[in-house]
């Protein structure tokens, strides 16, 4: 299958940390954006923009979706929960799997030819541990089966750079406690800068080479949790003892964090760290760019803690 030349794409969680950025570089290249949000008032920056087409609605409603994929060449799905209300998966159903099936509907129904589909590393193995790695992989089963038009997945290890979750949460914690107990310390992940999943994103929209892979994506470097703790810890000058858990502590402390506003952990987190997020098939694309020429630019601690920060990293590094 060939692709014409793509000059609208319409994205789903369009408004996140990644959406941003592949919006900026979709507009870069002359395409037309549009994207859908329940509340399109909360995100100004795009409202204001005159290349973005921000609609109101929910990408639950497949009235909803037909209306915003109506004209697009692409669809993008971006749209993923690290956490649910409950704790049955049904909440990581709903958003994974059951959008993702509406999307592919409408999709079809518009005659859009081209969807790509956000994914997490992992996701493809069999009898993933967690609900939110099961449905996602659920969700890429569904997207694989759509004959109706060129289909890509990406599958990212954990995605780094200003706005991330995951190193900004960390920092977060730091500050506040002065001391961190940390679940699956050692579980190891392959941090992604936020810019090359993009491009990734908006280069495969005409490449057909692409069409109907599943490509893994990884940093140049694995590091454990606490490794990563300890990191963001010497960027903001605030070193605090990490506490290893052992794995019925982790659990209760799973527990105990859902119930805390934000959950900072949950059950089904704990569940996803038993296994590492790191880059192990064969079909992965490259992603360059080092988390220690990103983070100390988003990180806070002032230029001299940084410099100390990326000193002392370098030297444990070389350690091994």
């Amino acid at each position: 299958m060939s692709i014409d030349s793509i000059r609208s794409v319409c994205l789903l969680g369009g408004t996140g940390f990644v959406g941003h950025q592949i919006i900026r570089r979709l507009i870069d290249r002359g395409i037309r954006v549009r994207v859908l949000s329940r509340r399109p008032h909360r995100h100004r920056d795009l409202l204001v923009n005159p290349e973005v087409d921000l609609i109101e609605g929910s990408a639950h409603d497949p009235a909803t979706l037909e209306r915003a994929f109506a004209g697009q060449d692409a669809v993008i799905n971006l749209v993923g929960i690290l956490n649910e209300r409950g704790r049955d998966g049904s909440g990581f159903r709903a958003a994974h799997v059951e959008l993702t099936q509406k999307a592919l509907a409408a999709a079809e129904s518009c005659g859009v030819r081209r969807f790509l589909q956000m994914s997490a590393l992992k996701a493809d193995m069999e009898n993933p541990p967690s609900h939110y790695l099961r449905t996602k992989g659920e969700a890429e089963q569904l997207v694989f089966a759509c004959d109706a038009f060129a289909v890509t997945v990406f599958r990212p290890s954990v995605i780094f750079g200003r706005d991330d979750s995951l190193l900004n949460r960390f920092a977060t914690l730091l500050k506040i406690s002065p001391f961190m107990p940390l679940a699956r310390a050692d579980a190891k992940f392959a941090p992604v800068y936020v810019g090359d999943v993009a491009e990734h994103f908006v280069d495969s929209l005409e490449a057909p080479e692409t069409f109907g892979e599943g490509y893994e994506l990884c940093g140049p470097k694995a590091y454990t949790l606490e490794e990563l703790v300890r990191y963001v810890g010497r960027l903001i000058g605030r070193r605090r003892p990490v506490i290893k858990l052992p794995d019925w502590a982790g659990k209760l402390q799973a527990s105990v964090f859902e119930f805390v506003p934000g959950k900072p952990l949950s059950r089904d987190n704990f569940a996803s760290l038993t296994i590492d997020s790191i880059c192990e098939g064969d079909n992965r694309l490259p992603c360059p760019t080092r988390l220690e020429s990103i983070a100390p630019e988003y990180l806070g601690g002032g230029l001299e803690a940084r410099k100390q920060a990326l000193r002392t990293h370098t030297r444990e590094v070389d350690r091994g």
